[in-house]
């Protein structure tokens, strides 16, 4: 059994490690709660734009359709991995790793596949494979729109030049703060939604249709990236707060025993001393 001095100092070990856990849960609590009501307030209006995107793209003709919907035969893939700068947040990270290679072998192992990484974490796993053409973490610096829509503009350049003929994006979607579902969303070419002939879709463009689809698609594709990097710092201090919050229990379950097993090794202590101060008057009596 380890001395007394060894368990106190373990005791006071592990309350330092409970105070910082707790003291982190609480900071990722209230991020979280501004994160959320960003992330919830912007997701309708993404979702009916992309809707509106959709519609518009299956009632295009050839002549009519954008450059951002060309469907060409997939050679080149590039794949936006958004993760968070740090860690202590549980297995969110390491999910997004792990989409990203398994989208990459099973969807693309005969493909030439390239990495965009938002998020330090991202860029560590991935920097090995020497695929990764730009980093983009010190967007969590600043997180504006802005500041995404230069990264969509990137994409979106890059697509329309020819150097991929596919970009996906792999993030967490935030669904409430222990749950987050990782997501692989393809984000060019636009692909339109399939019709149904039932339904007839009727527009009136002001002005022309091509002149509508060449400024909303834009818009539409950085609203997308801004979603999706919104949903990740969202389900970032989400992950992070459930993380240190059972850290926090588990630190203190480990106190309870060690201040128990603390107590038992006092308790012996002083039952030995009284027996040999015992041993030793009836010693000296003798």
């Amino acid at each position: 059994m380890a001395n007394l001095k060894e368990i106190r100092n373990r005791i006071t070990s592990v309350s330092s490690t409970m105070q910082i856990t707790s003291a982190m849960k609480m900071v990722s609590a209230a991020k979280l709660k501004k994160a959320q009501d960003a992330i919830t307030a912007m997701r309708p209006y993404a979702d009916k734009l992309t809707e509106l995107l959709q519609d518009l793209s299956a009632t295009s003709n050839a002549d009519s359709g954008s450059r951002y919907s060309d469907q060409r035969e997939v050679e080149k893939v590039l794949i936006v991995a958004i993760t968070s700068n740090r860690g202590l947040c549980g297995a969110f990270n390491s999910n997004i790793i792990k989409a990203v290679n398994r989208t990459t072998a099973e969807r693309y192992a005969d493909k030439d596949v390239s990495y965009i990484t938002v998020g330090k974490k991202a860029y560590d796993a991935f920097k090995k494979t020497d695929k990764v053409i730009a980093n983009k973490s010190e967007i969590f610096d600043d997180l504006t729109f802005e500041n995404v829509a230069d990264l969509a503009e990137l994409l979106m350049e890059k697509f329309v030049e020819g150097e991929f003929d596919k970009i996906e994006i792999v993030y967490n979607k935030f669904k409430n703060a222990a749950t987050q579902e990782i997501m692989v969303e393809q984000f060019l070419p636009i692909v339109p939604i399939e019709k149904d002939e039932s339904v007839t879709l009727d527009y009136i463009y002001e002005p022309s249709k091509i002149e509508i689809i060449e400024q909303l698609i834009p818009k539409s594709l950085k609203t997308q990236l801004y979603k999706g990097i919104r949903d990740s710092f969202a389900s970032e201090h989400g992950a992070r707060m459930t993380a240190m919050h059972k850290a926090t229990d588990n630190a203190t379950d480990l106190r309870d025993e060690l201040k128990l097993t603390y107590n038992k090794a006092r308790q012996a202590s002083i039952t030995n001393e009284i027996l040999e101060i015992v041993g030793g008057a009836e010693a000296l009596n003798n």
